[in-house]
């Protein structure tokens, strides 16, 4: 499979009607049970998130996933929208989808919001009101046992992915990775944004008190979990399948708990 080569200095490719997925996001997971609870609305674009508790019983684990923090990664929430369409989830576990943390972004295929701001970069100190709403939203839920933060890199030669493992428990990483080979490559860079990379895996030596401007992980790594990934679906391939990449990878982490 070739890059298409559309991706010159920024991304280039296939847009989505933030507005229409996110009303088809909606109605899916109402058909399934899901709850959903608005935290923030801008305009008529709402950020919400769903819960889908386990079907008896208390939950064995807590997952989080998060999509849409950059307005141009339209996989991402397409990937949500698979996920609750395929309706594929562990039952034993209670999920918390938030399908799009940036809606104003898609509106002008940009990866900052509405006002300038990348909320990718805005959880420490944070400025958007996206970010505080979002923020005060997960200060009110429990603590997460995985969390899967769903992404796309335009320069990208490949799907890879970040791992936030500090007690260095049992990882799906390569799992994920092996899963998403046979839909797309895997970047197969030994350096990968800065960082080592192998097989499409960093694990990055990470000191949240020594960077500035926190990404969404490093606040969830800091407060709500101890372990993480967030998975980077190649841009300059066909949107089918960067979503069908992600909601693969996201599968794979799940197998082990439906053992």
């Amino acid at each position: 499979m070739q890059r298409l080569g559309k991706n010159l200095g920024r991304y280039c490719g296939e847009t989505i009607d933030i507005g229409a997925v996110l009303r088809d996001i909606e109605t899916t997971a109402q058909s399934h049970g899901w709850n959903s609870e608005l935290f923030h609305q801008v305009g008529d674009l709402k950020l919400f998130a769903l819960c889908r508790k386990p079907k008896r019983g208390q939950p064995k684990t807590r997952i989080y996933i998060s999509a849409g923090i950059h307005g141009d990664e339209p996989a991402g929430p397409l990937a949500a929208l698979k996920l609750l369409q395929e309706n594929n989830w562990p039952e034993s576990a209670e999920i918390f989808l938030l399908p799009c943390l940036n809606p104003t972004g898609f509106s002008s295929n940009k990866r900052e919001n509405a006002s300038g701001i990348d909320l990718n970069r805005d959880y420490r100190n944070p400025k958007a009101a996206e970010t505080r709403a979002h923020i005060a939203w997960l200060e009110r839920q429990p603590a997460f046992d995985l969390y899967l933060c769903l992404h796309e890199d335009w320069e990208s030669h490949g799907f890879y992915l970040y791992e936030q493992n500090p007690d260095n428990k049992i990882s799906p990483a390569e799992k994920m990775t092996k899963a998403v080979k046979t839909i797309c490559p895997i970047d197969p860079s030994e350096n990968i944004e800065g960082r080592p990379a192998q097989g499409g895996v960093i694990r990055p030596n990470i000191s949240p008190a020594e960077r500035p401007d926190w990404p969404e992980a490093l606040y969830l790594i800091s407060h709500k979990s101890r372990q993480g990934y967030t998975l980077e679906a190649p841009s300059d391939f066909p949107l089918a399948t960067r979503v069908s990449a992600l909601v693969a990878a996201v599968n794979a982490a799940f197998k082990p708990l439906s053992d």
